[in-house]
């Protein structure tokens, strides 16, 4: 992706928040309400662009190849607390409750962000923006960062409201990937690539994404094209990538496990994004464990295993059933893979963060 397609990114996403936030800051001034907006907007301008792009290259484009570091300062947490206390006594302002979901998407918090949109869908259910945030949220809080079929209605309803909006065909695309529905998939991309600048890296991308789909559904499998990654770049032959796993708990931290938490055992590239590239879900009672990581547990056709050479390994028992990490959790240290190895990968969940 170019420079210049970054900085016309950010303009836009500007130009965005400024539609958004002219219209709340005076209304709060007229009402006076309390400044914590007025702050809360200021550092959103000048943070949301990097946190948007960044969120942009993990899963509204098919580019998810570099990592943009998402800022959250501790003046914006402070900001989005008060503006959520706000919130509590005006809870119809959509766009207060807006701002809010992107406050928390800029301090890469998805699980208070679908909160906020939660909010923001009770009083405007046909914004497809607000739809498709909310979808992208859920995405990445699923223990599998796939989208199932809550998210996938959701999509759908949004391309009614507006057939042309990107990031759902795009979206909708993925999860009829994800199915293995690759003429489904094929369908959403072709929609969307007349509505992407013509030669764009993105355009180029989603066309190669659209041969990708046509090679699955001619072959009647999940195996990708001889010769070739989903990266496009040349290969001896593709890879089939199986990382095996050993893992088991350190007896000093037994005691703090319950029997309702769950162990999530997950690779993610060395270098690129902080997605996890395959995840395992399974019940932390049945430690010692072996799980083996593939392909198959991909939530897109660029980000998966055998794209990357090394990645890390690591295991997570977490007390929310949920992936993202939280206080409490227990935790292994990570370990860097090849991932042509045949060799299991052991790891020790010994710390608690």
């Amino acid at each position: 992706m170019t420079t210049r397609f970054l900085i016309i990114a950010a303009m836009m996403v500007v130009a965005a928040l400024a539609c958004v936030l002219v219209p709340m800051l005076r209304s709060a001034r007229r009402e006076g309400r309390p400044r914590a907006p007025f702050w809360l907007a200021i550092a959103l301008a000048l943070l949301m662009p990097p946190a948007v792009l960044g969120a942009y290259l993990a899963l509204g484009t098919p580019q998810a190849l570099q990592p943009v570091p998402t800022p959250g300062p501790a003046d914006l947490a402070k900001a989005a607390a008060q503006l959520r206390a706000s919130l509590a006594k005006k809870p119809d302002d959509a766009q207060g409750w807006t701002l809010l979901s992107q406050a928390y998407s800029a301090l890469n918090q998805p699980q208070l962000a679908m909160d906020a949109l939660h909010h923001v869908l009770r009083l405007k259910p046909d914004d497809p923006d607000a739809i498709v945030a909310y979808v992208e949220a859920s995405a990445e809080t699923s223990p599998t960062h796939k989208i199932d079929d809550a998210a996938r209605g959701m999509l759908q309803h949004a391309l009614q409201v507006k057939p042309t909006h990107q990031r759902a065909l795009w979206l909708l695309g993925i999860s009829d990937f994800q199915r293995q529905q690759y003429a489904g998939a094929m369908k959403q991309w072709n929609t969307l690539l007349p509505l992407l600048p013509e030669g764009s890296n993105v355009a180029a991308a989603v066309k190669q994404e659209l041969a990708e789909a046509e090679a699955r559904m001619g072959a009647g499998s999940n195996t990708p094209n001889p010769g070739t990654t989903t990266t496009g770049t040349p290969a001896a032959a593709t890879r089939a990538v199986a990382l095996t796993v050993n893992v088991k708990l350190d007896p000093n931290i037994a005691t703090k496990v319950q029997p309702g938490d769950t162990l999530f055992v997950f690779a993610r590239a060395v270098d690129g994004p902080r997605m996890p590239l395959a995840v395992a879900r399974i019940k932390a009672s049945t430690l010692p464990a072996r799980v083996t990581l593939t392909d198959a547990m991909a939530m897109t056709p660029q980000l998966k295993l055998s794209n990357y050479r090394e990645v890390q390994v690591l295991a997570r028992i977490s007390k929310s059933g949920n992936a993202m990490p939280a206080a409490g959790d227990l935790e292994s240290a990570a370990t860097e893979v090849a991932t042509n190895s045949r060799k299991p990968v052991s790891l020790t969940i010994n710390r608690v963060d």
